[in-house]
């Protein structure tokens, strides 16, 4: 092997060697984006759930009878 092909082998696995790490960076920061997502969907959810709960049960509604009349009666 030549000095020369030798020199372009070296190049080319340096090339490879620097995009993967780029690729890694980039994987990892990718990974952190998504499990922050996935952590905010799931609270999201927990938090629907909860509300729906609420709803059904009644608790945003008033009781007439303990509720005093508007204003303007």
């Amino acid at each position: 092997m030549t000095d020369t092909a030798l020199h372009v082998l070296i190049e080319r696995v340096d090339a490879l060697e620097t995009r993967i790490a780029f690729q890694d960076h980039t994987i990892e920061e990718l990974n952190q984006t998504i499990t922050s997502q996935w952590q905010q969907i799931d609270l999201l959810t927990r938090k629907m759930v909860q509300m729906e709960e609420q709803l059904r049960s009644g608790a945003y509604i008033a009781d007439p009878a303990t509720e005093k009349p508007p204003p303007h009666y």
